[in-house]
């Protein structure tokens, strides 16, 4: 019996690539499964990424380089932005997973900013169930996060009202409560045979190509600009991923908030936010350095 390959789809940005290098050593550093990376990115940084995996000790890894065509983004995102690193073309990718994956009916995609300290099998695993095309890990989900979203006052931004525009119709006439619980996109587990027959990808555009004519979901409340299209053509569609393989809000401030031994049992960690663990200042850097790998061209440095 062959076994079965696991395919992780993960983007490696120029300005950032040391945090892909470093997510896919601590993937493969802690399972036994046979692991075939992804790893995506413009076509002016690809030589790079492979000489990275090429001349470091990623050398071992089955990996697959594929390149992004940012043109089929065009007339589909707002160029305003309160950050406009969330408009960086790689962050779409995540919406193309079966124009970019095939041979496979189960994909892992992970961003860039997360350690895996369990085993990939196990988050592979995740039931999805019958006619949901995505596992998603709800933003209710964690008993500390009403503490933390309390102790940073971001109420809002684990509810759709912390993505979407409630003041304009389009919004409202989806009929969806803005109390309801968003979920993070950061960790997708993904069926793709599900994800092309319910067309998601034409879905995602169709809400992006609205939000250019109407701006539905400012990017200056809460939430990332990839997510807001997510949460509404999943909402009520989507599976549950177990809380302890998605542990974030590792950075909405600078305190820090969980404890040593949680962070420790914790199977995946996502430094989502601002404050990025190889950029000063960050908190829990020390979880996220152990895992990094050297840049073989010395460009990119802690």
């Amino acid at each position: 019996e062959v076994e079965e390959e696991i395919p992780v789809v993960i983007c490696a940005a120029a300005g950032r690539m040391g945090a892909a290098m470093a997510a896919i050593n601590s993937i493969y550093s802690n399972t036994d499964a046979n692991i075939l990376f992804y790893v995506v990115g413009l076509r002016n940084t690809l030589s790079r990424i492979r000489k990275w995996i090429e001349h470091s000790k990623l050398r071992e890894i089955n990996f697959k380089v594929v390149e992004f065509n940012p043109l089929v983004l065009k007339g589909k995102i707002r160029p305003d932005s309160s950050r406009p690193e969330l408009l960086q073309p790689l962050n779409f990718v995540r919406f193309y997973l079966p124009l970019l994956i095939h041979q496979h009916e189960k994909v892992i995609y992970v961003d860039d900013d997360v350690i895996v300290q369990g085993d990939i099998q196990e988050l592979y695993d995740t039931t999805l169930a019958l006619g949901h095309a995505a596992a998603f890990s709800d933003d209710c989900d964690l008993p500390t996060t009403q503490d933390i979203t309390r102790l940073v006052g971001l109420q809002y931004k684990n509810t759709y009202m912390g993505y979407l525009d409630y003041r304009k119709k389009t919004i409202k006439d989806l009929g969806i409560s803005p109390s309801t619980c968003s979920f993070n996109p950061g960790v997708i587990v993904a069926n793709m045979t599900e994800w092309k027959h319910q067309r998601i990808t034409k879905q995602l555009e169709k809400w992006m190509q609205k939000n250019v004519e109407e701006n539905l979901y400012s990017s200056s409340l809460g939430g990332g600009v990839a997510t807001s299209p997510m949460l509404i053509v999943f909402h009520g569609k989507y599976s549950a991923i177990n809380p302890l393989w998605h542990i974030r809000h590792l950075v909405s401030s600078l305190k820090k908030k969980y404890s040593e031994h949680f962070l420790q049992e914790a199977k995946l960690l996502h430094w989502n936010g601002r404050h990025k663990p190889w950029d000063f200042p960050s908190v829990h850097n020390d979880l996220w350095e152990s895992w990094f790998v050297p840049d073989p061209a010395g460009i990119f440095k802690l």
